[in-house]
């Protein structure tokens, strides 16, 4: 049973964030088609406020909550703050409680990027990789680190990899990083679109052609991929599909119903554009234009 308030908040990371925007008005959508009302309370950019956020919905008197704040991933106080009073679904791992984890298949998100470059011929491969200690971007290393064995090649060492924070600034600035270290690289995998994005610009300074001497690969498919010149290729993740989904369960919970005792991971699916050097250019034509299983 529920307290009667009908209320669920959602903590969620930069609203300005494209991606998580569709995840949270989805969820937000699936919680009013159920009769639900939600609060958002956004963190700040450190996460250093999550444990705050989890107190004024408490307030607030939510029946449960939607954690989609990847900084709560480093909060070691958060399990606490959380224990044996609210329902709780995740995108994120949260320390010292168990919570039903909603998302998509990170390792097979590395997979399909790297495997894709490394069937176009691309051995020098450059990662730029998300915050490091993030449980998504070791997932999609460790996603890149599988297709590099099927193939029997040698994963990429130290200096074909580098570290960004999700944003194009900090994809342009780690791919001129990387570039000073390995100026040969054939292919980049970066971990996001935003950072690929940067990483086209990188490359178009120091004068290396997308695709033509540089394959390009980011993660998401955010809205704009298909509008970058070139097209950018990228691994879809149902951002939208999981905030319904992730509502849903919590919904269930609330009502009394199970909690699963293992995580919920939506597929993934590449989407073959024109920076990775394949024949067609999507452009602006629909994201299912050049599709790959």
């Amino acid at each position: 049973m529920t307290r009667g308030t009908k209320t669920l908040g959602i903590i969620a990371a930069d609203s300005s964030d494209h991606v998580l925007g569709q995840f949270v008005v989805a969820a937000e959508v699936e919680a009013r088609r159920q009769g639900w009302a939600t609060v958002v309370a956004n963190v700040d950019a450190f996460g250093s406020d999550v444990g705050r956020c989890v107190e004024v919905l408490r307030e607030r008197r939510v029946d449960g909550i939607l954690m989609a704040a990847p900084p709560a991933e480093s909060d070691p106080a958060l399990g606490d703050r959380l224990r044996g009073r609210l329902p709780v679904v995740s995108l994120h791992t949260i320390h010292g409680l168990r919570v039903p984890l909603v998302g998509s298949d990170h390792i097979q998100t590395g997979l399909l990027a790297v495997r894709h470059l490394i069937l176009h011929g691309h051995k020098q491969i450059g990662v730029v990789t998300g915050t490091l200690g993030r449980h998504v971007t070791a997932a999609r290393m460790a996603g890149s680190a599988r297709a590099f064995s099927e193939a029997e090649l040698e994963p990429p060492g130290d200096d074909l990899l580098e570290e960004g924070d999700w944003t194009t600034a900090g994809g342009y600035l780690a791919t001129m990083r990387l570039l000073d270290r390995a100026p040969n690289l054939t292919a980049l995998f970066a971990h996001n679109d935003y950072m690929a994005i940067g990483a086209i610009r990188a490359l178009y300074e120091r004068g290396r052609a997308v695709p033509g001497e540089v394959a390009v690969v980011g993660c998401d498919d955010a809205p704009v991929a298909p509008y970058t010149v070139p097209s950018l290729t990228t691994v879809r993740v149902p951002f939208e599909d999981t905030g319904r989904v992730a509502m849903a369960l919590l919904l269930r919970i609330v009502g009394g119903g199970p909690a699963p005792t293992t995580s919920t991971l939506l597929p993934v699916e590449l989407v073959a554009r024109a920076s990775c050097g394949c024949a067609m250019d999507a452009g602006t034509q629909d994201h299912d234009d050049g599709r790959e299983a």
